[in-house]
């Protein structure tokens, strides 16, 4: 942690000079915050990290009325502000306003109106901290069908801060919750009622008085409630397992001493203070809260008795899960042959405008080939995004934790680390810092360590490259064979993951999984326009950062297989044509010279730097049916999986009659063959392939993503060991098994 970020004499913590205020919007997670934030700032948004930790903040402007430029901050979901996680940590920083973190002006605290007694714990501890605080009632649509009502004016009345009911969902209210945040902002005490609840106990009175005298000043100087609140946070928060940065030793100390003399007495401090709050909430709330008779079945409840149903729940959550692998493939394949199509006609007008040279080819068959051959599975990855925003818009990604609980403590995690590895399928970077919110640092590494093995978006180019050239589109049981093997990826994924999850859980992970504690929230209509600005963001973040790894890439490539130009490869071919263009004309002759410039094409790429590096690898390889060109795919994926895609579009435009522009890379794969006339690429070895792709850890971002996540080297080595070991093991048992049995 750290100190509050000071303030000038004569500013308030909202008005700072000529500066915008900040204003922090914060909530439980599923209470619509997000929406909330999107519907306030419209299309002015901004993406980066928080100071210190590479956690998305997101950004977004507000203008008041009177003039006033507000910095809307969309804090991370918690459940309260007690830090143990680092969500949690971020959470408190944002709120207390704790270094790195400035001090907000004020705090939008969005509460769950379906949710209110749950939710306001953590209204509670915002208020506590004597930032001006003004409530979003949101869902406010979805109270008024139940048989609960809120009395809002009531609840501002009970506590003390301005309360507006809004549906972030539909836009009501959005207009009188700005208004408020506007007179909050130009009024803080409005916002400012001071503590609602206190401790009951002389003994926890002491114990908070303890831990305030050695908090460091600039945590919150001259401000006896914010320093109350700061030692209740320390007491709940400090313990000997906590992953706390910049805590003071005497205010660590003193903390551990307060704990240790509550245990002699056979007291919990933690509990008195979760239990004063609560019991506030208990008898206030009835005042504004007004209870009625539920006459039906809630339909939440009537789906979930289908949907969590331990036999039901599964099956229909493995045929969605299959539905969405196979609207992958089926779905996306009209705009990848549109956006292949695109760029083909973009080589060959480069080839019509520009003349013969180096530089033509190095535009043609390095950056238009390369970087064509990814941007081409956009498509599949946007449909990924899509798919996975409005499982969680909807409510069901929190009831597949739920599901997945029983099969998870089996293996030695909770049904919530289920939930990063669901984000794994999109990638593994923000699945990594997805762990954040799980508290034991065992259930955070035990999950990194099998995310990476969780088929993410890079992996689909390479999947969907080789299932197109290899696999006719034939069907069984009206099935399209192409769609049944790009589920059965997933699954193959998924499970390898699980089994990995089970073996390193009872060897370098030991320990028992703690219960899954999770809010269900009800089911509701996702806000689409949401989940589509979520995939708008998700697909610019892949090109932008995936166009620079392929730009590199490519570049580098392109120069591996274009040099050296030995010209005594050239004088050899030129004697060739020389020779046959004396003894043939027309068409053979045609035939002849163009048999000559592929040989020619094959041999210099053969003696390319990059080839020289294949040839060096394909004796490892080579048991896993892959051949030297493979092993140049093969290298060129380590800095990115989707890499190996543009790489073998490289090797493809160098090495073959780049004339044919009607000629996709699948169609090229295909059409490869031995001298003998079988075919190199066979569906064995595009098995082998993908099995490897499936379980190696070819990515490098991942891996510095586990990096920052440990702060060591230790992890991520092992993470590339093992995968890569596993990856050659298992690929090699399926082609050589595959021959074993007949096939080739």
């Amino acid at each position: 942690m750290g100190r509050t970020r000071p303030i000038a004499e004569g500013e308030t913590p909202n008005r700072l000079g000529d500066r915008e205020v900040l204003v922090a919007v914060a909530g439980n997670p599923n209470t619509g915050k997000t929406t909330l934030f999107n519907k306030l700032t419209g299309s002015d948004l901004k993406v980066g990290n928080y100071p210190g930790v590479t956690v998305d903040c997101h950004t977004g402007r507000l203008d008041l009325s009177d003039g006033t430029a507000v910095r809307l901050m969309d804090v991370p979901g918690t459940y309260s502000l007690s830090a143990r996680s680092q969500d949690e940590q971020i959470a408190v920083q944002a709120v207390a306003g704790l270094d790195p973190l400035e001090l907000p002006g004020l705090v939008v605290a969005v509460v769950d109106a379906t949710q209110v007694t749950r939710n306001l714990y953590l209204t509670l501890q915002t208020i506590e901290m004597n930032v001006p605080v003004v409530i979003a009632l949101n869902m406010a649509d979805a109270m008024a069908r139940t048989a609960t009502k809120i009395d809002v004016e009531a609840m501002s009345r009970e506590l003390g801060v301005p309360v507006v009911a809004t549906s972030a969902s539909l836009g009501t209210g959005i207009d009188e919750l700005r208004r408020e945040i506007e007179a909050t902002v130009a009024d803080p005490r409005r916002g400012q009622p001071g503590w609602r609840w206190m401790p009951q106990s002389n003994e926890l009175q002491d114990d908070i008085a303890a831990v305030e005298r050695v908090l460091p000043p600039d945590w919150a100087p001259e401000d006896s409630d914010r320093r109350r609140a700061l030692a209740v946070w320390a007491l709940l928060s400090i313990d000997g397992n906590d992953e706390l940065s910049e805590v003071p030793p005497d205010l660590r100390r003193v903390v551990d001493e307060r704990h240790e003399l509550a245990n002699a007495a056979e007291r919990s401090v933690e509990e008195e203070v979760i239990r004063g709050r609560y019991s506030w909430i208990d008898e206030h709330s009835p005042r504004f809260l007004l209870q009625g008779q539920p006459t039906r079945t809630t339909r939440t409840s009537r789906v979930d008795s289908v949907l969590l149903n331990p036999v039901f729940g599964f099956v229909i959550f493995l045929a969605v899960m299959g539905l969405v692998f196979q609207s992958l493939f089926a779905w996306a394949d009209p705009a990848i042959s549109g956006i292949e199509t695109l760029f083909g006609a973009l080589a060959g007008l480069t080839k019509t405008v520009l003349p013969e040279g180096l530089f033509r080819d190095f535009l043609t068959e390095g950056l238009i080939a390369g970087v064509g051959s990814v941007v081409v599975f956009l498509p599949q990855i946007l449909l990924l995004f899509f798919f996975i925003g409005v499982m969680e818009a909807s409510g069901y990604m929190a009831r597949v934790a739920f599901l997945m609980d029983r099969v998870m403590k089996k293996l030695g995690l909770h049904g919530r680390a289920f939930v990063p590895m669901m984000s794994g399928f999109a990638c593994a970077i923000p699945a990594i810092m997805a762990t954040r919110t799980m508290e034991r640092r065992r259930d955070r590494m035990l999950t990194m360590m099998v995310v990476p093995l969780m088929t993410c978006s890079a992996r689909l180019p390479v999947y969907t490259l080789i299932i197109a050239a290899l696999f006719p589109p034939q069907k069984v049981f009206g099935v399209p064979v192409q769609g049944l093997l790009m589920v059965g990826m997933y699954f193959f994924g998924t499970l390898t993951a699980l089994a990995a999850l089970a073996v390193l859980s009872r060897t370098l992970f030991k320990g028992p999984p703690v219960p899954l504690v999770l809010e269900l929230p009800p089911y509701r209509l996702p806000h689409w326009s949401s989940v589509l600005r979520m995939m708008w963001q998700k697909g610019r973040v892949f090109l932008t950062e995936a166009g620079t790894v392929i730009l590199i890439c490519t570049v580098v490539l392109w120069v591996l297989l274009s040099f050296p130009k030995d010209d005594q490869i050239s004088q050899a071919y030129d004697l060739q044509r020389t020779e046959v263009t004396t003894v043939l004309t027309g068409e053979p002759l045609a035939e002849a010279l163009g048999g000559i410039d592929a040989e020619e094409s094959g041999a210099y790429l053969r003696d390319s730097f990059g080839g020289r590096l294949g040839r060096l690898i394909e004796p490892v390889i080579a048991p896993l049916g892959f051949d030297w060109k493979l092993g140049i795919g093969i290298i060129g994926a380590f800095a990115a999986r989707e890499v190996f895609v543009s790489t073998m579009g490289v090797v493809y435009g160098v090495g073959d009659d780049v004339d044919e522009e009607s000629v996709t890379l699948r169609e090229k794969i295909k059409s490869e063959r031995h001298e003998d006339g079988r075919a190199i690429y066979t569906p064995l070895m595009g098995l082998s392939l993908m099995v490897f792709f499936s379980l190696a850890c070819q990515c490098m971002s991942t891996l510095a993503a586990v990096y920052r996540e440990t702060h060591t080297w230790r992890w991520p080595v092992f993470l590339f060991t093992y995968m890569t070991v596993l990856a050659w093991i298992a690929s090699f048992i399926i082609y050589q098994g595959g021959r074993l049995i007949g096939f080739d």
